[in-house]
């Protein structure tokens, strides 16, 4: 394999340009993948690209947002930092949802853009918008750089920031005239220049067997187990410490698969659409364990009544999370990995045997449940029998909605990053670029993405993506007509009063399910005939007993493929509890 100096020759890039220099930078860091979209502004880039071809592959997708969704996916299933580039203006414009979307689920990426030349910023030129100042607030840091010589500085900064401490989004915005200007001897050894950026110290020693003393008088302790302890790399270090103390887990959205969901000490999924027996088991702890989590409004409903029970003990990386929410009576600022591994050898087995009376009473009382009929396919049938299929050896990601919920409640998650979802923003869109960006990054796994028709319609246009790039991604498409979530909430708090939530035909507003079982009748779009039209394999199925062949089709089939099931409207996601509640208020039927 040549070297970089010697790649450089090959392919004629002397002199380097400010443009090469990003690109060598992105090669340094051992990035193998950029979601890219050309542009005015970003051209030079581009070409520099085309002369790296044999290091990074280029994936260009159709919008931008698929572009950083994509990168999003790929951060979430390597823990690598994503990449995605995008030209000036309307083109930076687009990567800000998923800008903000990583920030809020602390995920690495850096994110490039084209800016107007330096010498007519701030004079509207064409396709010129303040991305930096419009991006600041939605990223953990920004860049404008304005001398080319100090790119290789900044991107070695940038990829520092967005992947040490708590994750987060960098963005790096580069003027034409910087990419065109030529460097001659460009530094590639200079220091980095952060003297407000510090990364938490090791996890306090002291602070720690404070904890290990809590755990040690507890009766009745949980762990609250959140995306960090993923993000940290830390779900092996969780594994043994839990297999160490017995404690069981209750985990977030952005939490599955730190455990495996069929480990007995695993409650799965807590919070607003969590298992009945993991609430119960938080709402009633005297020590709780909040492991890498920030105590959102999904997880806790009514504050004041979360958790009132016990102590709690908050470790997270993130300084600034500690104590915003919830008040901890031990609060440990650190990694989480780095504090499960130095807490291991502090702890012992912890004698709960009535502790596991008590959970194992309620998840007999309350277990998770659906209701299954023979005349239609209900939602989670198709997710509970694609998890049997796999037997968890697949990476799922989805859109945002119902469908969204359904997979986290009935995927048998055994590891972590083969879950990947919008949780904090809650995008909708997300799970088929994000499909592509995982695919890309695991070409070897089934990569499956499970979707509304509303969610898989926002960025339809990736399915020219992965035809075109031979990227296989599954998707299967819960189609209800609906936008199912919201029809929820409709049915349940606004006396089914339907506000803009049915997507069929205008013409046909009564259409709303009218044909067998609440099915619709017709739909639109015809998702086959259009996954057709891009390239890739559709099939659309209505009947209970197709459930099993079409999934052994899909995942056979080599290419991207397209599953459309239809599903009734009136199914709702259950257990609930409402928002700003508490285990009190749980809907469970």
């Amino acid at each position: 394999m040549a070297t970089i100096s010697e790649a450089r020759s090959e392919t004629q890039c002397l002199p380097i340009t400010g443009a090469d220099l990003v690109v060598e930078s992105l090669v340094r860091h051992g990035v193998d993948v950029i979601f890219a979209y050309p542009g005015g502004a970003s051209m030079p880039m581009h070409q520099a690209l085309t002369r790296w071809k044999e290091k990074i592959r280029t994936i260009l997708p159709r919008h931008e947002q698929g572009g950083i969704f994509a990168a999003e996916g790929y951060a979430r299933v390597t823990g690598r930092p994503g990449c995605v580039m995008a030209t000036s203006g309307p083109g930076a414009l687009n990567l800000v949802t998923g800008l903000a979307d990583a920030k809020m689920d602390s995920l690495p990426l850096i994110a490039i853009t084209g800016q107007v030349p330096t010498a007519v910023i701030g004079t509207d030129a064409f396709q010129e918008t303040p991305t930096v100042e419009v991006c600041r607030a939605v990223c953990k840091h920004t860049y404008l750089v304005t001398k080319a010589a100090d790119i290789p500085r900044i991107m070695k900064e940038a990829f520092h920031i967005a992947s040490t401490g708590r994750p987060g989004p960098v963005l790096i915005d580069i003027p034409k005239d910087v990419q065109n200007t030529i460097v001659s001897n460009p530094n590639w050894d200079e220091p980095m220049d952060l003297p407000g950026y510090i990364v938490p110290a090791a996890p306090s020693i002291e602070k720690l067997r404070e904890v290990a003393a809590a755990i040690k008088e507890a009766k009745r302790p949980m762990i609250y187990c959140g995306g960090g302890v993923i993000s940290s790399g830390g779900a092996e270090a969780l594994r043994e410490f839990v297999n160490k103390t017995g404690i069981p887990v209750a985990m977030t959205l952005q939490g599955l698969g730190s455990i495996p969901n069929d480990h007995y000490l695993s409650l799965k999924m807590l919070g607003m659409h969590g298992t009945v027996y993991s609430n119960y088991a938080i709402s009633e702890s005297d020590l709780l364990l909040a492991f890498g989590v920030r105590f959102d409004d999904r997880v806790t409903g009514k504050l004041s009544e979360f958790a009132k029970h016990g102590k709690i003990v908050h470790i997270d990386v993130d300084a600034s999370e500690i104590n915003k929410n919830k008040q901890a009576h031990i609060a440990v600022n650190g990694d989480i990995r780095q504090a499960l591994e130095i807490l291991v050898p502090l702890v012992e087995k912890c004698e709960l045997r009535d502790w596991y009376q008590q959970i194992d009473a309620w998840r007999e009382s309350d277990p998770m449940t659906y209701s299954d009929r023979e005349d239609v396919i209900v939602p989670q049938y198709v997710i509970d029998q694609l998890s049997k299929i796999t037997k968890g050896d697949m990476i799922m990601t989805t859109g945002v909605g119902q469908h969204q919920m359904w997979a986290a409640q009935w995927t048998n998650f055994k590891h972590p990053r083969f879950w990947v979802t919008s949780g904090g923003l809650g995008s909708m869109g997300f799970g088929l670029p994000s499909a592509m960006g995982a695919v890309a990054a695991r070409p070897d796994m089934h990569v499956v993405d499970i979707d509304g028709d509303g969610s898989f319609v926002m960025n339809i246009q990736e399915l020219a993506t992965v035809a075109c790039e031979k990227l296989p991604v599954k998707i299967i498409v819960l189609n209800n007509q609906h936008l199912g979530m919201v029809v929820q909430w409709e049915d349940r708090f606004y006396k089914s009063n339907r506000a803009h939530t049915y997507l069929g035909s205008i013409d046909d507003p009564e259409a709303t399910g009218s044909g067998e079982g609440g099915q619709p009748e017709v739909t639109y779009p015809d998702f086959v005939n259009l996954a057709k039209s891009f390239g890739a394999m559709g099939r659309q199925i209505r009947r209970k007993e197709d459930v099993i062949p079409a999934l052994e089709e899909m995942l056979a089939y080599p290419g991207p493929y397209v599953l459309d099931v239809l599903v009734p409207y009136q199914e709702h996601v259950l257990p609930m509890i409402p928002a700003g509640g508490t285990v009190r208020d749980i809907i469970k039927s």
